[in-house]
């Protein structure tokens, strides 16, 4: 709880380094800053210098904005034949995170008066880097998963695989790159000693990227998609991201009574029914540069109307649709005068492409992959394009000011976790741990659990999973509190102060 600023991560290092930026009379742009930078060191198998960020940012005065720092296919990136998940040539994309950085300030600067320097702002991530920390449960998880795997990924062992069990893993060349940051600016990833380095080491790893694809890199702003709901309205940002899918879940959701409906077997059949009526559509968002598709007709009153009638309470909807997969971290910030930012950032899969670009300490994302090898389809590779996103962090204003922040790892599982939070949180009045506790779904396949199901957390209860196979779901139950139900995090603000806090399911935190 706090009067004076409120943050949420999926780390306790990067809690406490945005909360100390809020302390020192930073804006919420700048603590968000100093929170990303933490995370792009502390948990490289989620997100880092190479990967991507979305985010949304608005204030109590009208300010919003969207910062879609996604990063663009090579200009030659090679015929689409095959678009593996892993090694060089699933890094096809390039990184747009630090630009978002950049943006992110630039845009403090000109609507909330910032004046903290990048250097810094990112000054407690470059100390991290350099002095080590001791990684998490999450991050030994996924270097044991994956470890089978990693020892083919380029350079990956030589940072990754010789920390001792229980010594801190430094990372000095990810630290010197940082610091080179911190001396020539954000820009100089994109062009610059940085970028040269960075450029030379995707090349030699085999990464059909350029030094002319990173200087053409850019975050672009957009207004926010925004609905109705409940009396507040939602934000989410626009394609080529899925935010649309996570608002035509609440816009079907918003034509049934959910605090009417008891917590269990027909409001999680309710909420997985919205789920697939949304995701019907979702193979239509691709890069709007790239299509001549007007993609505002998935959300039109009269689509989301029909979506909701189709909804039986007695049956099941037949699924499978194509899966994604994907892990990232989301963050968000508060501060005293009710700035906020919502972010996610992202290397898409764990640990990404596995590709260190050279000596440069950064591990480089796989987006590629989320492209389509198929010439027919909207999100088909292109030279310059942006490929279809997963990450879709969330807003809702209450009387035109920022009122909750919300956002959660897990690709597929994001718009189907965000479901479950907005009704715990709108619906039945929960304060964010309260919500962020609730027994969740996730429909479809996950990277340990093959499987076409709809997974449930068994403190759902017996007798409402019993239920739901009976109303044709194919169930399967999980233990309580599983890390496979993404980690999510919410803030909520109100006239005296908020609240924020992190999931229960990971070792984030919120801080004030």
């Amino acid at each position: 709880m706090s009067m004076q600023g409120l943050v949420t991560s999926p780390h306790p290092l990067a809690s406490r380094a945005g909360a100390e930026v809020l302390r020192r009379g930073g804006n919420a742009a700048e603590a968000a800053v100093a929170i990303g930078a933490v995370l792009a060191v502390v948990m490289p198998h989620f997100c880092g210098l190479g990967g991507d960020a979305v985010w949304l940012l608005a204030d109590r005065e009208g300010m919003r904005a969207t910062l879609l720092g996604i990063g663009q296919a090579a200009a030659a990136p090679g015929p689409p034949r095959s678009l593996p998940s892993r090694g060089p040539g699933s890094a096809l994309t390039t990184a747009c995170v630090v630009d978002s950085w950049d943006h992110a300030l630039r845009l403090g600067r000109r609507h909330w008066g910032g004046d903290r320097e990048f250097a810094d702002l990112i000054a407690p991530a470059i100390a991290l880097a350099r002095g080590g920390y001791v990684p998490g449960p999450a991050q030994d998880f996924w270097l044991d998963f994956r470890r089978a795997e990693w020892p083919r990924w380029p350079g990956f062992a030589r940072i990754f695989a010789h920390r001792g069990s229980d010594g801190p893993l430094c990372q000095p060349e990810l630290a010197e790159m940082l610091a080179l940051l911190a001396r020539d600016g954000p820009r100089s990833f994109y062009r610059g000693r940085a970028a040269e380095r960075i450029a030379q080491g995707l090349a030699q790893a085999g990464s059909s990227l350029t030094a002319a694809d990173l200087a053409a890199t850019r975050c672009r702003q957009a207004p926010p998609l925004a609905m109705g709901y409940r009396g507040l309205t939602l934000l989410a940002p626009p394609p080529p991201t899925q935010g649309m899918s996570t608002l035509a879940i609440m816009g079907v959701l918003e034509r049934f009574d959910l605090a009417g409906t008891p917590r269990g077997a027909a409001r999680t059949h309710l909420l997985v029914e919205a789920v697939k009526q949304a995701f019907l559509d979702r193979d239509a968002i691709a890069d709007p540069d790239f299509t001549a598709r007007d993609m505002s007709v998935l959300l039109s009153p009269a689509r989301l109307k029909a979506k909701a009638a189709a909804i039986r309470a007695d049956r099941a909807l037949a699924w499978p649709q194509p899966c994604r997969h994907g892990d990232t971290v989301f963050f968000a910030v508060s501060d005293a005068q009710g700035r906020s930012a919502s972010v996610l950032q992202s290397i898409y899969f764990d640990w990404g492409s596995g590709l260190v670009a050279g000596d440069t300490g950064i591990l480089w994302q796989n987006r590629g992959a989320a492209f389509s090898a198929d010439p027919a389809h909207p999100n088909r590779l292109e030279p310059g394009k942006r490929p279809f996103y997963t990450l879709n962090p969330g807003m809702a204003l209450k009387d035109g000011a920022p009122h909750l922040l919300y956002g959660t790892q897990g690709a597929d599982g994001q718009p189907q976790t965000l479901a479950v939070l907005l009704a715990g949180l709108i619906d039945d009045g929960l304060p964010p741990a309260a919500a962020l506790a609730l027994p969740r779904f996730l429909l479809g396949r996950t990277f340990s659990d093959g499987r076409e199901s709809l997974k449930v957390e068994a403190s759902l209860g017996a007798v409402a999973i019993a239920e739901l196979a009976g109303l044709g779901h194919q169930v399967a139950e999980l233990p309580a509190l599983s890390p496979i139900f993404g980690c999510a995090g919410a803030i909520r603000v109100g006239p005296a102060g908020g609240l924020a806090a992190h999931d229960p399911r990971g070792e984030g935190q919120g801080a004030g």
